[in-house]
Formats: C-alpha cells, structure tokens, sequence
C-alpha cells in the first residue's frame, strides 16, 4: 500500500469490556481497509485516545470502570474529535435516546449482525470525510474568536448554515455572542451581499412590533406621519436577524408564521400584499421547548426557526479562547481610542482565566475596556489595571483551583527549590518560572499516582483534573501509574 493510500485510512478504537465484541468490530474495520484498536476499559480507552487522533469510537454504555455515556463529551473534545458510536445493551432504548442526545454519531445494540454495524461504521466514516472536506473551506469570521473544543461544533454547524438558506436558532446564554454567529453566517452566505437587518425583540413595546416588522401606511394610526417599510421588507435579498425571539408577542407570532411561509407580508393600514426573500435567523436565551409546553411560543413556529440549530456555549466552557479573544478585542479598542498597541501580561492572561464569566464574552469585552482606561499610558497591562471586582474573585477562584501538594510520607523529601542563581546563571524570567512550575507538577503527579495505587478514577478525583488532561499531563512528563 502506498503512502497516500496510507494516509486515507480511518483510525478506529474500540472500548468495551466484552471481548468478543471487541474482535468483531475491530475485524470489520481492517476488513474494510481501516486501521482499529481496542481497549478493555474507560481508562484504557481515554489512554490511547490521547495518543491519538482516531477518527471513529466504538463505546460501550457499561465498562468496568466507569459509564461511557459520561465519557462521551470528553471523548467527542478529544484529539481530532472522534464520532462516536454508542454500544447498547438488548432493548434498551433509554440508553440509545441518551446516546444521540450526547452527540452520538449513531448507536448500535450488541445482538445487531455484521451488515449493521459496518453500515453505521461506513457512513459516519462517509459524512466525516464530507464534513472534513467541507471543513477545509475558510469562513470569514473576523468577531467569532477561538479555536476551543467547546466552539468547534459551533463552527462545523456554521459550515453548514452558510452553504444553506434555510432558517437558523442561535441559541446560549446572554452575553456570548449570538449576533456574531448570525453576522458571521451571513457573510459567509451567498446573501452576503445584501443587508442584515436586526430587531430586537425584547427592546419593543407589543404595540409596536408588527408595525415595525411589516411597516406602515401614512396616517395607518395616530402618529403615523410617513410611509414606512418594516424590517422584513427592508431585509429583502439579504438577512432578519430577530433577537430575543423568545419575546415575541403570541399574537404577532401567528402573522410572523404566515410570512416565514409565504415571504410576502401586508403592511399596516395596506389592503396589498408585498413580497420578500429574506433568510431569518433568530437568537434567544430563554428555552423556547418549555415556553411551546406552557403555551407562550407557538410551537409550529419553532421548528420552522429550529431548521438549523446552533448553540453557543459559555465563555466559562471556553477559556482556551480568552487570550486571543482578548488580544482582538483590545487591538480593536487601542484603535477605536487612538492608543498604540497594548502587551497583555501573562499574568493578567492568568486571572482572567481562572474568573467564571457569568456575562460571557459581553463582560469580558467591557472588562477589557475599563482595564485598558486604567492602564491606557502603560505599553503592558498588569493585573492591577483590571477592576479590583474582577481581579478580586478571580484571584480567590485561581486559589480554590490549585490542589497542594500531598502530604510527605516519613523520612520523605520535597523535591530539590531551585539552586542560587549567580550573575553568570541567571536565565531570563519566563524560563526560570516555567522550569519550575515544570518540577513542581512532576513532582504533584508522582506524588499524585503513588497516592491513588495507578488509580486513573481516584486520582482524578483526588486532583479535580480531567481524564483527558490528566493523561496529557503524565505523557509530558513521562509519569506512570506504576
């Protein structure tokens, strides 16, 4: 085989306790020309999917050590975030609905035959390559900052929005940039250049949205001075992005629902219709399936805006991403304020990590605005330029994060501090404090396993560290469970 065709090959890992399973699926994968291994428990499995990238798993629900239900997010946010089939026990159709509500590719049941399981094995490998491919594209996104395992489904669903035209639900909670996702589908889409037309819904009294939306007749009603065209017509060729949707009105709701359908609205005090190609797209934080339960939200009108749905995860969920997000934001703000350029200090970098963002990206944004009033003569922003509020709960927070180093066993020393350092030795700042940290968390994780026996499940608990990132950690610096 050559070494493109090599390089075509799926790598798929099988965890599950059961090895007969185990074989048959492995046996199937390199009957079809891919490359599989297999893992009798959760932690075995987590091992050698840091060593990874795979492209497909096999989990089994029940393992040894754990349930791999529980483990799907983390497998999913892995290296190169592997599908997942999900392996059910007979007749257990509790485990299947969770398995797809997980982020299951598809689930499959241990009596199922050979066809079955290479049938959902070649099509998730099928649609991986074609989402892949599609992957491949670049999206403009100037605002929606961040390569973070939390946004890449945020960016794969933003693929497929874009190449479309049919309606998209935004949703997260408040502050996390649903308008940036809907701005950033629209200039990738092939309405781009057309207008993006906003109405936020929670901003109008009821008596005045459906004027706003379809427009108005001159003296159609008391202070109707002017003819004016409403939203929808405005946004024609182009895209109605409707914020807060989950506040708008029942009763204009109805109306709204015969537009989506028909693209053609009536104005106020107009007895004509008007037609207009718009692409709706609508952001909320409210759960909109509990308003359609209590009668609220009409429930045919959600699923027409659910055709494609996205949702943004928290800032919390994401603070890979705080330090470019932070540094756009900032060049963005030296420019608007005609300040040269501003360094972020590592340090400022750290605490604005270990701070929970319960106002998502929008807090962090005017937080790097009042920093940057605070330092705007100073070339490098330092902790102490941040709001005393924002540095204050961020620092208690770094400090409920940092697990001590267990006790010492009898007779038992630290590890060596580090030596005096002469004029002639003395590295630069950076490097000194990174060796040391370096020793340090060496140090922690050996103590760390000998504690727990090897126990992946004690010392993750022990630590408060992930399986993922507790592998990671081990592998860097060569630590075992023995």
């Amino acid at each position: 085989m050559g070494k493109d065709e090599a390089t075509l090959r799926a790598r798929i890992l099988v965890i599950d306790d059961d090895p007969d399973m185990s074989c048959i699926i492995a046996e199937l994968a390199e009957d079809s020309g891919q490359v599989a291994q297999v893992a009798g428990t959760l932690g075995a499995g987590l091992e050698k999917l840091s060593d990874g990238p795979f492209d497909l798993v096999f989990l089994d629900v029940r393992l040894p050590d754990g349930s791999g239900l529980d483990a799907l997010p983390e497998i999913r946010k892995g290296p190169g975030r592997p599908d997942v089939i999900i392996i059910t026990g007979l007749g257990d159709p509790d485990g299947a609905e969770l398995a797809i509500q997980n982020g299951a590719w598809d689930y499959i049941e241990k009596g199922s035959s050979l066809q079955q399981i290479r049938f959902s094995m070649e099509r998730a490998l099928r649609y991986r390559q074609r989402s892949s491919q599609e992957g491949r594209l670049v999206l403009k996104r100037e605002r929606l900052i961040g390569e973070s395992p939390a946004l890449q489904p945020v960016l794969d669903n933003l693929i497929i929005a874009a190449g479309g035209d049919a309606g998209v639900l935004v949703t997260g909670e408040t502050g996390t940039g649903k308008e940036v996702v809907a701005r950033t589908i629209h200039e990738n889409s092939t309405r781009a250049s057309g207008p993006f037309v906003v109405l936020d819904c929670a901003s109008l009294p009821e008596n005045l949205v459906e004027g706003e939306l379809f427009g108005h007749l001159k003296g159609s009603f008391t202070g109707a001075s002017a003819t004016r065209t409403g939203l929808v017509g405005q946004a024609d060729a182009g895209t109605l992005f409707l914020d807060e949707v989950g506040e708008l009105p029942l009763a204009v709701q109805s109306s709204f629902l015969r537009v989506l359908q028909e693209k053609r609205y009536r104005p106020l005090g107009s007895t004509r219709e008007l037609s207009s190609d718009f692409r709706l797209i609508a952001a909320t934080n409210r759960d909109l399936v509990a308003m359609c339960a209590d009668g609220s939200f009409r429930t045919d009108l959600y699923y027409r805006l659910k055709s494609c749905a996205i949702c943004m995860p928290p800032l919390r969920e994401r603070l890979e991403d705080i330090p470019a997000l932070a540094r756009s934001q900032l060049d963005r703000m030296c420019l608007g304020y005609s300040l040269d350029t501003k360094e972020l200090s590592e340090e400022l970098l750290g605490l604005l990590m270990h701070y929970d963002w319960p106002g998502n990206v929008r807090e962090l944004i005017q937080t790097l605005e009042r920093t940057l009033m605070r330092g705007k003569d100073e070339k490098t922003l330092y902790p102490e330029h941040l709001p005393v509020d924002i540095r204050a709960k961020a620092a208690g927070r770094s400090l409920q994060n940092v697990s001590p180093l267990p006790s010492l066993a009898p007779g038992e020393e630290r590890p060596e501090t580090p030596p005096q350092l002469s004029a002639e030795t003395l590295p630069p700042f950076k490097d000194y404090r990174r060796q040391g940290i370096e020793e340090l968390e060496r140090a922690y994780l050996d103590r760390l396993m000998e504690l727990c026996g090897g126990s992946i499940k004690q010392a993750c608990s022990r630590s408060g560290l992930s399986r993922t990132r507790l592998y990671v950690l081990m592998k860097q610096y060569g630590v075992t469970r023995d």
